[in-house]
């Protein structure tokens, strides 16, 4: 069983085991109330002790199981909660670790909670697109200050046990957490004749200090999270809670939730939340895989992308050398650093003392020796094969034996820079995005022959760094590039056939990207793009593509740092303003190309865009580059901003129903430019 019954004397203690969070799903709610019914109807039992097994109290429901019949079969958690909290003798939470969720809302419903230090405690439903479905809403706002609650409960925020010490949510506190158990005994047998039992639900809500609470988090959660229905409905429930009866309260929080959890948005939400676990799951990598020790690290070349790596080691605590041949870039990479550390601290993101110790990891170094006893080094120069082979001779050359030799490279093939090394099995492609010490999506690239030690050892490292670790196999682009480069082909198409570049942003931002293609290659740079267009050239001289970007580019126009891209842009201010220059180019352009103009409505525009990103993914699937549709979407979620609320472009895909999508593929390659859909 999932939950265990013992007794101490005249106390039951209900033990909830179920690793490795203690997990509510139907299996231990129904063991819980068993025992609880086993325990009131044994007379020698005075109190009830509900904890946990191990570091858990409980992370809450069980999620595999949301939108099943287990999620409503008896005892569902609302009724298991409503039979604790009228027990006819006291039953204590004693909450000794994680509590959250559905585990949260249990220790509400007892009649008292005993706590201890360091333990967190969250209502994350919001998270998944839901809300507290088992009194959380309505309980909460009984023990704790409505502004906590408001925050709480609509962010999913986590909270330490030690700052809600000396608040109603807990009766009794022990600080020393060897003695938890052993206390809360004493504390059951002292409050076990205490009548009447204290109920929450006879509570009343500690009504908001602030009147103005719920207008002003309504606008907050306008603006914040504009596509998701789940904070507002939070908010909702909370607000009108304060005017109805716990009874009246529980049936809305009920209805809310049972709407919510068949919305789009939540099954969205809960797919990402599954696809971030599976992420981990790897071929040929388990619990037996050795892992190689990284203490030391090194960086090649100091520009915008190798400072961000090497912030990533140091803020982690690792020492990190970045090795540049040019003293002025060395220099500049280095100031580059200082000056994003001092702004974190400028923020208040971070503490003078924590800014001061990651700066002291940073060594800058001028030759390859300085670097040869780190146990890895990651590539980070000039995008161009010839470069990074002369780089990968090298450090084949310097670098002790058992060093993890890494690219960042964002395309080109890594198989190829592993063979200009006599150790390809220790080569690994590393992709950070950009900024790298602020973005947290990290490509793994498994080359043809590089060892499972290396790749779990640098998985391991992904997470020490606080990346979320996609594998991709080798292919020009990996996953995430790959797709992008279907993207915005089809962008500069919809151009050439009559759209403007604010039409398209407009149209894949209400969507809900957070930004289009034409205001994001402007924030890039759109010289890089025309640089990849340009080495393209050379290996695939028949691709299709649009001549639209390398004429703005010839044109001199390379985004926001030249003040003039697909907009023009303004001194001190990064809007973009529509470009008569770029209406004329792009008039002239299709024109001269001969192509027809004409209306193209919003939707074509977003399933366009949208498909030949899941067209190509569905490609990297079948292809093997990724493992699975799923962790398509985990990169273009963590790396390209697609939206949260669509679940990424496979599941947008999946919704639609890949059939559907076929369909409207025939019906884009029979239009302009319809040879370059290939499926």
């Amino acid at each position: 069983m999932t939950a265990h019954l013992e007794h101490h004397n005249s106390v039951a203690i209900i033990r909830i085991d179920n690793p490795p969070v203690n997990g509510i799903a139907h299996a231990t709610r129904a063991a819980i109330a068993q025992h609880l019914q086993n325990a009131l109807s044994d007379q020698l039992i005075t109190a009830i002790i509900i904890t946990g097994h191990g570091i858990a109290f409980s992370g809450g429901a069980d999620i595999k199981e949301f939108g099943t019949e287990k999620t409503f079969a008896d005892p569902a958690l609302p009724a298991l909660l409503n039979q604790i909290e009228l027990a006819s003798k006291p039953v204590i939470a004693v909450v000794n670790g994680v509590c959250m969720g559905g585990g949260l809302e249990l220790a509400l419903a007892c009649h008292y909670r005993v706590g201890t230090s360091a333990c967190q405690l969250a209502l994350p439903e919001v998270k998944l697109g839901i809300l507290p479905g088992a009194g959380g809403t309505q309980r909460l706002p009984r023990l704790l200050r409505m502004e906590t609650c408001v925050d709480m409960i609509t962010s999913g925020q986590v909270l330490d046990s030690s700052s809600l010490r000396g608040t109603p949510l807990f009766d009794f506190f022990v600080d020393d957490t060897k003695a938890l158990l052993g206390s809360a005994i004493a504390f059951a047998e002292k409050v076990a004749t205490v009548r009447p039992i204290p109920r929450v639900a006879e509570r009343a809500v500690i009504v908001a200090e602030d009147p103005s609470l719920f207008e002003q988090k309504r606008l907050e959660l306008q603006k914040k999270s504009p596509f998701l229905p789940a904070p507002k409905a939070c908010l909702k429930v909370l607000e009108e809670g304060t005017q109805l009866s716990f009874a009246e309260g529980l049936q809305m929080e009920r209805n809310a939730f049972q709407e919510l959890l068949s919305s789009p948005e939540s099954k969205a939400l809960r797919h990402i939340f599954v696809a971030e676990r599976a992420i981990g799951k790897v071929a040929g990598i388990d619990a037996s895989t050795p892992t190689r020790a990284i203490a030391k690290v090194a960086v090649i070349g100091a520009g915008t992308m190798g400072a961000g790596i090497a912030m990533n080691f140091a803020s982690a605590g690792i020492p990190v050398k970045i090795l540049d041949l040019q003293e002025e870039s060395l220099s500049k990479g280095l100031y580059r650093i200082r000056t994003s550390y001092q702004s974190s601290v400028s923020k208040g993101k971070l503490n003078q003392a924590a800014c001061e110790h990651a700066l002291s990891l940073i060594q800058g170094v001028q030759n390859y020796e300085e670097i040869a006893d780190a146990d890895l080094v990651i590539e980070a120069v000039f995008e161009q094969m010839s470069v990074k082979e002369a780089v990968f001779r090298q450090l084949d050359q310097v670098m002790k034996p058992g060093a993890i030799l890494a690219s960042n490279t964002s395309t080109l093939d890594l198989n190829l820079i592993a063979s200009f090394t006599s150790r390809p099995s220790d080569v690994i492609g590393l992709h950070f995005f950009s900024p790298a010490n602020v973005m947290e999506l990290l490509e793994v690239v498994r080359g043809r022959e590089t060892s499972a030690e290396v790749l779990n050892t640098a998985l391991k490292l992904a997470k020490r760094i606080k990346k979320t670790a996609v594998v991709a196999g080798v292919c020009d682009g990996f996953i995430g590039n790959r797709m992008l480069a279907q993207y915005t082909k089809q962008a500069a198409f919809l151009l050439e056939e009559g759209c403007t570049p604010q039409q398209v942003d407009t149209a894949i931002e209400r969507f809900g990207f957070a930004m289009g293609p034409f205001r994001m290659s402007d924030l890039a740079g759109n010289d890089i793009s025309w640089a990849v267009r340009k080495a393209r050239k050379l290996s695939k001289p028949d691709e299709i593509y649009s001549a639209l970007g390398d004429l703005l580019c010839e044109a001199g126009r390379f985004g926001q740092k030249t003040k003039a891209g697909w907009y023009d842009y303004q001194d001190n201010d990064r809007t973009a303003y529509p470009s008569e220059f770029v209406l004329v180019l792009i008039r002239q352009h299709a024109l001269e190309q001969g192509y027809a103009q004409r209306e193209v409505g919003d939707e074509e525009i977003v399933q366009r865009l949208v498909l030949a990103l899941a067209n190509e993914g569905r490609k990297i699937v079948e292809e093997g580059i990724a493992a699975r549709a799923s962790d398509v979407d985990v990169v273009y979620l963590k790396g390209y901003g697609f939206p949260k609320h669509r679940g990424g472009p496979m599941f947008y895909a999946q919704t639609l129903g890949w059939e559907t999508v076929s369909q409207k593929l025939r019906e884009f390659a029979s239009g302009h430019r319809g040879e370059t859909w290939v499926f």
